[in-house]
């Protein structure tokens, strides 16, 4: 049963990375965080952006983040055969990242959905960017789960306290991320938790 949990998490994680692209990329270029501090740069960036883009990444999002869910639970219930307290914690923290991800999901997709529906005008950005500052806790909330997630799992197979070899400890997001964070690759987090999953499918 855990292998198909893990099969679904690697499924969730590549369809969330093209929900991502569905929001960083434009028919005009990639959306970079300075852009949003241009009114007129935003407005040429999204000029003939459907509104679609949005609103599938907001309901493919929240699917891919439930399909990629069973695999940080699974994973969760697996590590109480070694320990209970790890696998608490991870319970804890998986609950915790899922609920406020998908939260920021739909939020991030709101923005985009406000802004070009209100015609990229500059008072839309402004709204649409004042909605997310003021909800961006959630978006701190689920990358801290997450990390308290990977760290426990790291620390659990690097000592070897559970059935994988300590070298191992190698598939986990945590680790994928530092050589993937200094590259132009979109969807990073994605993609280090596709890895992990495809490690660990392969490992368990």
């Amino acid at each position: 049963m855990i292998k198909i949990a893990l099969i679904l998490a690697i499924i969730g994680h590549i369809l969330c990375g093209v929900c991502d692209a569905l929001l960083t990329y434009t028919p005009n270029g990639k959306l970079g965080a300075k852009d949003a501090k241009d009114p007129g740069k935003m407005a040429e960036l999204f000029k003939g952006t459907p509104l679609r883009n949005s609103l599938l990444s907001m309901v493919l999002g929240t699917l891919a983040i439930t399909l990629f869910g069973f695999g940080y639970l699974a994973l969760s219930y697996w590590m109480k055969e070694y320990s209970v307290l790890a696998s608490n914690l991870m319970l804890i923290a998986s609950v915790t990242f899922l609920v406020f991800i998908v939260v920021h999901h739909v939020i991030c997709g709101i923005v985009e959905w406000l802004f070009i529906r209100m015609d990229l005008k500059p008072e839309s950005l402004e709204a649409a960017l004042d909605l997310q500052k003021k909800t961006i806790v959630t978006m701190f909330v689920g990358y801290a789960a997450l990390l308290v997630f990977v760290v426990t799992l790291f620390v659990m197979i690097v000592s070897g306290k559970t059935s994988i070899p300590a070298w191992g400890c190698i598939f986990n997001t945590a680790v994928f991320m530092l050589p993937l964070a200094a590259t132009k690759l979109p969807a990073k987090g994605n993609i280090a938790g596709s890895l992990m999953f495809i490690g660990l499918l392969i490992l368990i």
